[in-house]
């Protein structure tokens, strides 16, 4: 396949994932990095896709904007922040194959976690854990969001544990990472990512990202939840491990 054709490709099938993450699927949306980065180096394919989920965070934060916990965005923030700055570093100072294997590496790690999760194995936190460790995790959470725009597992581990109400998880969530993805633009702006011709991509994917978006919405009170996950982050681990294969032997 000519590389344009095969970027088209997998930037559509990208926005697409992400598109269906906003609209319900939630937790699938880590799998449009590893896609992507199938198409384009994977810092390009990330400051591609990052302008796309800042808009489809405001839909999300809109209709949670009265639904969040301030603690743990005060607690979470700041660590998130650090692990933003550290991603950043490692993207600058390493080669696009040490993006591209450590990409892989997050993804494979992603799926096995969903999975465990899945199979109601998780690994709980104290509900009371001091606010120390959800720095730490906030940390984790920035520095995957960062390399891969995964920052969803540190996250979690750490706010879940809470039992917050409904609601009030999952503004917090769109928050948290609302900002977040508004903290990786100057990260991404550092690294000369915010061309002409990266925007004029964000451009063209905009009206396939909402879309997807809204059919989210739409399929997700049809689907089978349990057997689409399953799929998915069967195909998280396959193409982590194919990246981190591609890494190896560059």
């Amino acid at each position: 396949m000519h590389p344009d054709y095969l970027y088209l490709a997998c930037a559509i099938i990208a926005v697409i994932i992400s598109g269906l993450a906003k609209g319900g699927f939630a937790g699938v949306g880590a799998l449009a990095m590893p896609v992507m980065a199938l198409g384009v180096d994977p810092v390009r394919g990330a400051a591609i896709l990052l302008p796309i989920l800042i808009l489809q965070d405001a839909v999300s934060v809109w209709a949670y904007r009265h639904s969040w916990d301030g603690q743990i965005l005060k607690v979470m923030l700041p660590g998130a922040a650090v692990g933003i700055g550290l991603g950043w570093l490692f993207a600058s100072q390493v080669s696009e194959v040490a993006v591209l294997g450590v990409l892989g590496a997050i993804s494979v790690l992603f799926g096995l976690q969903r999975l465990w999760v899945e199979r109601g194995q998780a690994v709980v936190l104290p509900s009371d854990s001091p606010g120390w460790v959800g720095f730490l995790f906030g940390i984790g959470s920035g520095f995957t969001s960062q390399i891969a725009h995964a920052g969803s597992p540190p996250f979690q581990m750490w706010v879940l544990p809470k039992k917050l109400p409904r609601d009030m998880l999952v503004g917090t969530t769109a928050l948290a990472f609302a900002v977040m993805n508004w903290m990786k633009l100057p990260a991404y702006a550092a690294l000369g990512q915010f061309t002409t011709a990266n925007l004029t991509a964000t451009a063209m994917l905009v009206p396939v990202a909402m879309a997807a978006t809204f059919a989210g919405v739409a399929l997700v009170r049809r689907v089978d939840p349990a057997r689409f996950y399953t799929l998915i982050y069967a195909l998280m681990i396959l193409l982590g491990l194919k990246l981190v294969a591609d890494a190896l032997m560059a």
